[in-house]
């Protein structure tokens, strides 16, 4: 398996578009999905996202260990040394790969919708799973204006914990969220003129949530977090960017080039604009926790006998919906259709079934390269149109989704 690349065999170009029309075809309007698997070098693997253990360090260790897998993405992972497609998905079909990136390019319209490839030109959001042993550097995510500056997207994000990727606990199963009421920028200014006299004490200006299966949050851009070591599925824009702003870690240092890698260059030394890209009343919000924690919210009507769909990321920012998830569990022995007013991509998190015409099945270990029947990106034509979904095990089949911008007429409110 050493030297198993992801891309071998790649269709790419012209071609495409004759391969595209014969997978949609096939398939009923769903696309099978490869795993994508992205590394980070600061940071721990939790290894509860089914990859194999000898696997984590396929990148190479340089690169760093691999604690994420991305869902229906055509955005690029920010790594330094990354390799050209990394955080790319791959679409496959009778044992050949395309980049669902260029089969949106080739039918943007059929496959997320005239509303959304007519207003972004892509599928402009992604999710993943992020599986950490510990928590991560306390860090926001600019925002659109801010990312702007640096020819880059804003990226709001969203998480939900779902109990079938969440057997332990691992390290710091707590989430440090915010500035605590009363912060002031001075205190922060501070922990950034300290960044190399050990930890930057950012920490002591927040507070910690604890984190809780079967449960979510929404994340604006500019607001700070320390995601803990939950493993978390993160619907979110299709966007990498981000600030580092605490100094180390679990004994690690973390580099001052992580704080301003998506800043100005002309700006890295300035901490006023570092501080000012913070968005300073979300951070100290006196009521923070309802304001951006999600509990699961039943759609009755898309729910019925022996299945659920739940939501679980909803509500909007800035008044925007930019991104939203449901969790559909359907009993053994049931089935239903599966009718949705835009495209979505899904990952199956527990049993076995079939989706239209391709078979669901959870994997309980997944080599590097290998191929897997789990993920599908359901196209707008077959959203709208309907999908029957059947559950053929013996335990529930269980399937996240998550959708683009402006989907939902019914989407809940925030704090619902």
């Amino acid at each position: 398996m050493t030297n198993v690349k992801l891309d071998e065999g790649l269709i790419q170009g012209d071609s495409v578009a004759s391969i595209l029309d014969s997978a949609l075809d096939a398939g009923g309007g769903l696309l099978r999905l490869t795993p994508t698997w992205v590394p980070r070098s600061f940071l721990h693997p939790g290894r509860r996202i089914k990859l194999h253990p000898g696997d984590y360090y396929r990148f190479g260790a340089d690169r760093g260990g691999i604690d994420e897998r991305w869902f229906g993405s055509t955005t690029d992972a920010a790594n330094d040394g990354r390799v050209w497609h990394e955080g790319q998905s791959f679409c496959l079909f009778e044992g050949k790969k395309f980049l669902l990136k260029e089969a949106v390019a080739e039918r943007g319209d059929d496959i997320v919708g005239k509303a959304i490839y007519s207003k972004y030109e892509r599928w402009p959001v992604y999710s993943k799973f992020f599986d950490n042993m510990g928590p991560i550097p306390h860090h926001m995510h600019q925002s659109f204006e801010d990312a702007a500056l640096v020819g880059q997207e804003g990226k709001p994000e969203s998480y939900y914990f779902p109990p079938q990727l969440n057997n332990v606990d691992n390290n710091f199963a707590y989430t440090f969220m915010g500035l605590e009421p009363g912060t002031t920028k001075e205190q922060v200014r501070k922990c950034l003129e300290d960044w190399n006299e050990g930890d930057n004490g950012i920490l002591d200006l927040s507070r910690a949530y604890r984190l809780k299966r079967g449960t979510g949050w929404l994340i604006p851009p500019g607001v700070l977090h320390a995601p803990g070591s939950l493993c978390t599925y993160e619907p979110q824009w299709g966007s990498d960017v981000f600030g580092m702003y605490q100094s180390i870690v679990e004994g690690r240092y973390v580099p001052w080039d992580l704080l301003v890698k998506d800043m100005p260059e002309d700006k890295h030394q300035d901490l006023d604009f570092i501080v000012g890209q913070l968005d300073w009343d979300k951070n100290v919000d006196t009521h923070f926790k309802q304001s951006h924690y999600l509990e699961p919210i039943v759609d009755q009507d898309r729910s019925g006998d022996g299945f659920v769909d739940r939501w679980i990321v909803y509500g909007t920012v800035d008044g925007q919906q930019l991104f939203s998830a449901k969790e559909l569990t359907i009993e053994p022995g049931a089935k239903c259709t599966l009718q949705d007013p835009g495209a979505s991509s899904w990952i199956t998190v527990q049993g076995r079934g079939r989706m239209g015409s391709l078979d669901l099945q959870t994997p309980a270990m997944i080599r590097f390269g290998e191929n897997t029947s789990d993920e599908v990106f359901i196209s707008h034509v077959a959203a709208t149109a309907g999908i029957e979904i059947e559950n053929l095990g013996t335990e529930p089949l269980v399937g996240l989704r998550y959708f683009g911008p402006d989907t939902h007429d019914n989407l809940p409110k925030g704090g619902s």
